[in-house]
Order: structure tokens, then C-alpha cells, then sequence
């Protein structure tokens, strides 16, 4: 594909595949966890810039889920390989999720929408 690929890492990660098969790999500062390590979005876009990067592919959890790091990236003109930071930040919102998947005339469970109003019913009441 002729695409250069760059791949960050922890310490505890440095033999990992990943870091070994990209064409260059970014040590991440050292954090009480390696999960921490994924976290620091600073570090990761200051990386991405220094590395001059067109994309991240977040890959899943970590920050795949933060709409912070997706408006990171737009912020700083990466191509963020995933869904918009507006939209990471919606359906990270459950209530805002549901409304959402309901405008599209997507199926929901309704069940979602009874426990809610029971439970704020019985917290209202009691």
C-alpha cells in the first residue's frame, strides 16, 4: 500500500508485534499502568505531529471511545480513522444514544425507557 506506519508503546508492550513490524515506533513516557500509558492524549497527538502522521487508528477501547481524542485530532488536522468526536460524544451519552438511534427510526428496547421512568417515579415518590 506504501503507507508508513507509526506505532506508540509502552515500556511493558516493547516486544509486542505492533512496535516491531511499524516502520517507527514512539516509546510512551513511563505511567503507573501501561492502560495509562494509551491515555495521555497530549502526549499522543505531540507524537502523531512529531512523527508527522496523516491518521490514527485508534484501534478499540482506550481511546477509541473518547470523543476528547477525536476532537484532539481534528483539532490538529489528523484524520481520526473512526467515527466524529460529535459522534463518540453522543453515543457515549446513553440518553443522547437512544434519542439518536430513535430520530433514525433505528430499534430500541423499550425496556430501557420503562425502567427509567419507573425508577425516576419510585425516586420521586419515596
Amino acid at each position: 500500500m506504501g503507507i508508513r506506519s507509526v506505532a506508540i508503546y509502552s515500556e511493558q508492550d516493547k516486544k509486542m508485534l505492533h512496535r516491531t513490524k511499524a516502520d517507527e515506533a514512539y516509546l510512551l513516557q513511563k505511567a503507573r499502568d501501561p492502560v495509562a500509558a494509551y491515555l495521555n492524549i497530549h502526549e499522543i497527538i505531540e507524537i502523531a505531529k512529531r512523527a508527522n502522521v496523516d491518521a490514527i487508528h485508534p484501534g478499540y477501547g482506550f481511546l477509541s471511545e473518547r470523543s476528547e481524542f477525536a476532537k484532539a485530532c481534528e483539532d490538529n488536522n489528523i484524520i481520526f480513522i473512526g467515527p466524529s468526536s460529535e459522534t463518540v460524544r453522543k453515543m457515549g451519552d446513553k440518553v443522547v444514544a437512544r434519542q439518536t438511534a430513535l430520530a433514525a427510526k433505528v430499534p430500541v428496547s423499550c425496556l430501557f425507557l420503562f425502567c427509567l421512568s419507573t425508577f425516576l417515579d419510585y425516586a420521586c415518590w419515596n
